[in-house]
């Protein structure tokens, strides 16, 4: 009886620690995928910043990250998502609402935005999570420039 409880009780915390540790994992993962889509532009000489955005949502949720772009500076904007399955997108408007980029690309779980700036000024990156199996999924946004 004492054993059985004992067995027990290891498996649910052993089952609690892989479902902690899963989602830690997400979170990395999403990182790890956003700096895979980046890659061929750090290959064209684009230095990634080593900041990143992140965090989850829901299919058909948007999040808006707010960044300063300066007149003239080349910026590729990617994102990744943890989950095979999941298709994201990234674009990039100006203070007034307007698409800024000169160019945008999803391949599922990957998205990526390029802007030259035509202004020194507060840009807005929306990241979208436009299909996904699971309720919320985890992403990652990453940029770089030149």
């Amino acid at each position: 009886m004492l054993k059985a409880r004992f067995v027990r009780r290891l498996i649910i915390a052993v089952t609690l620690l892989a479902l902690g540790g899963n989602c830690l994992a997400s979170v990395d993962d999403a990182i790890a995928r956003a700096m895979e889509a980046i890659s061929p532009y750090v290959k064209q000489g684009y230095l990634v910043r080593d900041d990143q955005w992140g965090g989850d949502l829901g299919v058909k949720q948007e999040q808006a990250i707010t960044h300063t772009l300066f007149k003239g500076n080349d910026y590729w904007f990617c994102t990744g998502t943890d989950n095979e399955s999941a298709k994201i997108s990234i674009h990039v408007y100006d203070n007034r609402g307007r698409l800024v980029e000169n160019d945008s690309w999803q391949h599922g779980r990957f998205a990526g935005a390029h802007v030259v700036a035509p202004a020194t000024g507060t840009y807005y990156v929306i990241v979208e999570v436009l299909s996904s199996p699971a309720e919320r999924t985890h992403w990652a946004m990453v940029y770089g420039y030149k």
